[in-house]
């Protein structure tokens, strides 16, 4: 029996999800790890990626090598996204990867990273009429699903540390800069004309943020299984008060929320900044969570291709 090691590179954390591949073609995850890496941190308009960023990354990607490296058959997939993409500096940092690591990671086009988590959803929860969005570290990427079916997609150049730095919103923010950051939204929103046909949809999100937003509002609940937010709903007035919460905190406040990661309480206004602002213009009333995206959307590829 063989074993599937997805490592994925994003751009404020590092994931590894390891499954087991079975004769009837489905896999069951048999470890999920993660590190805050914050790959995408001081990148600035440059899109340079810093040398702190890296030793971080490459120290986590060495975490991780020494797990699966030590499970038998295992194959072994790395994937990076928006940072690497956009990185000025790519080359060298896939080379030094390679090198240091002997792991050779595939970059994801915008385009690629949405479709993957259009799969990842599609396969594991039931879905109709909705629009996907994946807030990640440095994109976000958007997906229109009709009947069930991808009608559109979209990788946008912005996400939770990218937003957070740009505006500085990572502690208390001043009101002039929450609307900057709203205005820089909407109208990079406003350009992707196919959302006018996802008007009164339900969004499910994906992403560090968004499943802070999820795991918060669980304790808050008190859900007996914080962790469980697959197919979890919020109302959009639930999610529109948490997030007045949040902008009347410090970072330090934030730090003290119930269900906040210590090291997210910095990004998480810029994080959850798209969905309010989606949820605003598309006037959606819930959002729906899924813990299935990018990975398991390879995985699912993977199954079928080698069936």
């Amino acid at each position: 029996m063989r074993n599937l090691a997805i490592v994925d590179l994003g751009s404020n954390s590092a994931r590894m999800a390891v499954s087991r591949l079975h004769p009837n073609g489905t896999a069951d995850e048999i470890k999920r790890v993660k590190e805050d890496t914050r790959l995408s941190e001081s990148m600035g308009a440059e899109h340079v990626l810093q040398p702190a960023a890296i030793d971080r990354t490459i120290r986590a990607l060495l975490d991780f090598k020494k797990i699966y490296t030590r499970m038998p058959n295992t194959d072994v997939i790395g994937i990076t996204t928006a940072a690497v993409r956009m990185a000025k500096n790519q080359a060298a940092f896939l080379a030094r990867v390679k090198r240091e690591v002997g792991l050779e990671l595939k970059v994801l086009s915008g385009d690629d990273e949405a479709y993957y988590d259009y799969l990842g959803v599609a396969n594991s929860l039931v879905i109709n009429d909705c629009l996907i969005l994946d807030t990640g570290g440095a994109s976000c990427e958007l997906i229109l699903v009709k009947d069930g079916r991808k009608q559109q997609l979209i990788s946008i150049p912005f996400g939770a540390v990218t937003l957070s730095e740009q505006f500085e919103l990572d502690d208390l923010v001043p009101a002039a800069n929450l609307f900057r950051a709203q205005m820089f939204l909407r109208n990079r929103l406003a350009d992707i004309w196919w959302l006018t046909e996802a008007m009164h949809f339900p969004i499910i999100l994906l992403g560090g943020a968004n499943r802070t937003l999820a795991r918060v509002n669980r304790r808050r609940q008190q859900k007996l299984k914080v962790e469980d937010i697959h197919g979890y709903r919020l109302k959009t007035e639930t999610v529109y008060q948490t997030f007045l919460d949040l902008l009347t905190r410090s970072k330090a406040g934030r730090q003290d929320i119930s269900g906040m990661e210590y090291d997210r309480a910095d990004i998480i206004v810029g994080g959850m900044l798209p969905l309010v602002t989606l949820l605003q213009m598309q006037d959606s009333d819930r959002v729906i969570f899924s813990e299935s995206g990018v990975r398991e959307g390879i995985i699912s590829e993977y199954l079928n291709s080698a069936n």
